[in-house]
């Protein structure tokens, strides 16, 4: 056992200090040094897959992506394929791409329908004729927002509301013809199409491999703001309320969009954070396979009311590819993720069992009980 972890990034881009590096990068590599490990940042670049290959699966015993979905130009599937063939030669993958790919799709949310997380007429299309008539059903029962499955900060997610009377009643699917307004999430900005036209602007995003739109109910709450939780495998760390700017039709909680945002300790949200967390074996099997849950990510929840007008929430999206964490460093998120990397690679060295319990303090060695 090496006890030294290879984490991954990529040159360039809009998230890199003066440095180069992400602002969250360097903590977890002091982090992991300050428990006696070593760590290492290592550039990936297509044209030196094996050159990487190489030089991690012979020096590591783990690796930590922290590359952002579409950052790398020619697109991220060699990317992972590195990742999976690492994996493949025994080293701790924190997070596997399939593991990504399965809580990061905005399909997962199909497959949580029958847990309280996520409302019933949640729908994914794959195909145009698909999203035309789910759509034109789904429409009549009340606004909607369409997600695409690629996106981030907001783009490709669309608020679809009817502006046509004549076309409102339930069940009765919505002419074509019929128009709509469409606020996207990126930066509250509103075009007017017709349904149809709106349709064949969203075929786009079926396009490519994992193209698909999930349909999902409309939550007015959300004006009260969104509500995320950030975990370290399966503790809570953090809990960011982003509250959408005061402006007409917006809906967006993304910086980019104006939006504000608070931090909070998850005891603040003690109710959310225990019913989120008896539901986690749940989500762990349905998405991956019942292995670990992801190193870093997040559940963002909207709120909503219940059968008898309680309060409520509901799961809008997870991600997990490249979770930052700048604005929390002073919380130690980076120790907690440290420890976390620790205590897998560890497992998998001893043959312990995923969530074994563990006694340390941030500066202390780890003692696995």
């Amino acid at each position: 056992m090496h006890k030294h972890i290879a984490i991954f990034e990529v040159p360039g881009g809009s998230d890199k200090g003066t440095d180069g590096h992400r602002a969250d990068t360097m903590p977890i590599v002091e982090a992991l040094r300050a428990l006696g490990w070593g760590a290492e940042v290592i550039f990936y670049s297509d044209d030196c897959v094996e050159e990487i290959f190489e030089t991690v699966v012979s020096s590591c015993d783990g690796y930590v992506p922290r590359v952002n979905p579409g950052s790398i130009p020619e697109g991220d599937e060699k990317f992972h394929g590195l990742l999976e063939r690492l994996s493949a030669a025994g080293l701790i993958g924190m997070t596997h791409p399939d593991t990504m790919a399965s809580f990061g799709t905005k399909a997962s949310l199909t497959t949580l329908t029958d847990t309280w997380l996520v409302p019933d007429d949640t729908y994914a299309y794959y195909l145009l004729d698909e999203l035309r008539d789910g759509l034109s059903k789904s429409l009549s029962y009340g606004s909607r927002v369409l997600k695409q499955n690629r996106g981030s900060t907001g783009k490709g997610i669309w608020r679809v509301e009817l502006l046509d009377p004549r076309s409102a009643e339930p069940g009765v699917s919505v002419p074509l013809d019929a128009q709509v307004r469409c606020t996207e999430a990126v930066d509250n900005h509103c075009e007017v199409y017709s349904l149809g036209d709106f349709v064949k602007f969203c075929e786009r995003y079926l396009t490519g491999d994992g193209g698909l739109v999930v349909d999902m109910r409309f939550m007015p709450r959300i004006s009260e703001g969104e509500i995320r939780l950030v975990f370290v495998g399966s503790r809570p760390v953090a809990v960011i309320r982003k509250v959408p700017a005061m402006a007409e039709g917006a809906f967006s909680a993304t910086l980019f969009s104006g939006a504000d945002y608070s931090y909070h300790d998850p005891s603040d949200y003690a109710d959310l954070v225990s019913r989120f967390e008896d539901v986690l074996p749940v989500v762990a099997v349905r998405l991956g396979g019942g292995g670990p849950l992801p190193l870093l990510w997040t559940a963002d929840f909207m709120a909503d009311w219940g059968p008898s007008g309680e309060d409520a929430h509901v799961l809008g999206e997870m991600n997990c590819s490249c979770v930052g964490f700048t604005s929390e460093l002073d919380r130690g998120i980076q120790d907690k993720v440290a420890l976390e990397i620790i205590l897998r690679v560890s497992e998998a060295a001893t043959g312990l069992r995923h969530g074994a319990s563990v006694e340390i303090s941030p500066r202390e060695p780890l003692v696995l009980a």
